[in-house]
């Protein structure tokens, strides 16, 4: 399978953001992907408030935009992520969603990880206008089943070490990971989730300014399940695009049978948060 990772440098203007995503997306295709990866809150990108009163159901203008596209282009396509209202009147969710090629719901996954954090003298409260979600997800793409997660997801490897026991053979990582953890930790971070897990990574992020504090590392990049990198957006808005070899990850997994060889008789479930 021939795969893509957009790059997109969204803010809130939503109509603006969806041209512009929908020239990527296009171009990827263009470029003989059949799985495009876009990146987290790519089609509304701004200050918790704005995120909020732009949250949309599932079958909203944003969604229905994206199933679109897919099926006119006849690719997986997964939309990165965008706030969905759950309509009860409660906190959105930042919801990860994969489309099929003939336009319809794959698979959603409600980002289980909230972006509390203080980095670079800017504190990110994302739990004050989003909630977690509950669940994980897996689903197939062509001949590999895809793991969901996004971003911050990143930091937690049980996480994909739990997708990878549930038939994960490639994760997707829908980021806007900030520039000053980006410079450290971005490349680290997915190429360890790609080589402990014997799995490919999909990871399309979101680059440069944005409001009210935004500025993020972008380097979106599809990485191999011995750890290499296959392609990467360097900078600005694009997208990158390398064939995933189904026959690598089983060659990687029977030489290096890291999952095989677990102790799960030995481990734990689960472990203690250090305080």
């Amino acid at each position: 399978m021939r795969a893509a990772v957009i790059q997109i440098n969204s803010n809130a203007d939503v109509s603006s953001n969806l041209e512009r995503a929908e020239a990527l997306v296009r171009a990827a295709a263009g470029d003989g992907a059949e799985l495009v990866v876009m990146p987290e809150k790519w089609a509304l990108l701004g200050s918790g408030e704005v995120i909020a009163a732009g949250a949309e159901p599932l079958d909203g203008p944003i969604l229905s935009a994206a199933r679109g596209w897919a099926r006119e282009l006849g690719v997986h396509l997964c939309a990165g992520s965008v706030p969905e209202d759950p309509g009860n009147g409660s906190k959105p969710y930042n919801t990860s969603v994969l489309i099929d090629p003939q336009g319809g719901i794959a698979a959603t996954y409600r980002k289980l990880h909230m972006f509390d954090v203080e980095v670079g003298g800017t504190e990110y409260r994302e739990s004050e206008h989003e909630q977690a979600g509950a669940d994980i997800a897996t689903a197939p793409s062509g001949e590999f089943q895809l793991g969901l997660t996004v971003c911050y997801d990143l930091r937690f490897p049980e996480l994909f070490r739990i997708l990878a026991l549930r038939g994960a053979t490639a994760f997707t990582v829908p980021s806007a990971f900030t520039a000053v953890t980006g410079r450290d930790h971005w490349e680290v971070l997915l190429r360890a989730r790609a080589i402990e897990n014997a799995s490919f990574v999909l990871a399309a992020g979101q680059v440069g300014r944005a409001e009210p504090h935004y500025e993020s590392w972008g380097h979106s990049m599809l990485v191999g399940p011995w750890g290499q990198v296959l392609a990467e957006v360097s900078e600005g808005e694009g997208h990158a695009c390398a064939a995933l070899d189904l026959s690598e990850l089983e060659r990687v997994r029977a030489s290096l049978p890291s999952l095989a060889n677990r102790r799960g008789d030995a481990y734990e479930w689960p472990v203690e948060a250090p305080v």
